[in-house]
């Protein structure tokens, strides 16, 4: 193996690999990345057996070769080169010989035969989407997703494709986001699955409102996104997610308009004298006045008042404050629409604007 290479060329990439490769691994050569020079195509790969990830870079070399070397170290050497200098890689025995100017390398490898492959099945579906709209769809609702959830299938986000429509759901079990839109390209693919959170997360990261599209190939027990000379890959949550449709069932008062700015700025006021572990902050509608409230243990009081459209009987209720300003942060509209089930068990947060997603907050008692 020997070639040279643009700085900006090369960083790029392996700064997107490395995200995926875990610091502490059981296996010490996962926290490798492996070289792979192939017909002109220089491949890196990087994984934790869970997540894979695969860039192709052209190079001006024919050999066929591979190897493996300590990712967070070359990706270190080649940051903190200069901008646009020009790097000679070569492999002499079993050290990666790095030279750019004046700086010399030397790094330690392991034989790229030992590299475990990542396990693809056959893929049964494919179909093309806009990048642009998967990233919209991501960060609309990754927010939800629960961390560390006995209910493993939390932990993670659904994603179901059916007549044309893309559906993601993301919740926590005390709030829940839920993005529909339809698919730009027609397709009779129906199919459901979970993807798990640290995938979405460096999904999420590769991302961007490209116009371009990428192809989603999935399996029985994974998936995978090919886009922009990258591969990614990861296994999927093997469980069935719950039926969330319910609460969109219920019964619910009339809706409530409210100026998203000022509830945003009310809500990050007021909740610094909240709680600091359960962050409540209580809505008291009366009249055509919202009076947003919170307290502490050290009888530490906020209040703001804001003004709204409201008619119906006054009522009060109180949610998590982080959870609020979530939702209202992700919607667009100079308004925003607030609904409550008759029960006062949901509320629901949306965008009169765009309709595509949704957010369920539930309430808490303080």
């Amino acid at each position: 193996m020997k070639f040279t290479i643009n700085r900006e060329v090369f960083l790029l990439p392996l700064q997107q690999i490395v995200n995926v490769i875990e610091k502490r691994q059981t296996m010490p050569i996962l926290s490798n990345i492996l070289l792979k020079m192939n017909a002109g195509v220089l491949t890196l790969t990087g994984s934790d057996l869970e997540i894979q990830l695969v860039a192709d870079i052209k190079i001006e070399e024919t050999e066929n070769s591979a190897i493996t070397v300590p990712a967070r170290k070359i990706l270190d050497i080649i940051r903190l080169l200069p901008a646009e200098s020009k790097i000679n890689i070569e492999l002499n025995k079993d050290k990666l010989k790095i030279v750019s100017g004046r700086s010399r390398f030397s790094l330690t490898t392991l034989e790229a035969t030992n590299y475990p492959a990542f396990d693809e099945n056959n893929f049964h579906t494919t179909l093309s989407m806009p990048i642009a709209q998967l990233n919209k769809a991501l960060t609309k609702s990754l927010f939800c997703m629960a961390n560390q959830d006995v209910r493993y299938y939390l932990n993670g986000i659904l994603v179901t494709i059916t007549n044309q429509q893309l559906k993601i759901v993301a919740s926590d079990g005390h709030r829940l986001a839920l993005y529909n839109e339809s698919l730009t390209e027609a397709n009779e693919i129906e199919a459901s699955f979970i993807i798990p959170r640290k995938g979405v997360i460096e999904l999420s990261r590769l991302m961007s409102d490209s116009e371009q599209s990428l192809s989603l190939q999935l399996a029985a027990s994974n998936v995978r996104l090919d886009f922009d000379k990258l591969s990614f890959s990861v296994k999927l949550i093997d469980a069935k997610y719950p039926d969330f449709s319910k609460v969109f069932q219920q019964e619910f008062k009339s809706i409530i308009p409210i100026n998203r700015q000022d509830l945003k700025d009310a809500l990050t006021r007021v909740s610094i004298l909240s709680n600091e572990k359960f962050k409540g902050v209580s809505l008291n509608f009366s009249g055509s006045t919202l009076k947003v409230a919170a307290y502490n243990p050290d009888h530490e009081e906020a209040e703001e008042n804001l003004p709204i459209e409201f008619s119906g009987e006054d009522f009060v209720i109180a949610f998590n404050a982080q959870y609020l300003l979530d939702a209202v942060s992700n919607l667009e509209s100079d308004v925003i629409h607030m609904s409550l089930s008759t029960n006062m068990s949901a509320c629901v947060i949306e965008d009169p604007i765009d309709s595509s997603y949704q957010y369920i907050v539930m309430p808490m008692r303080l």
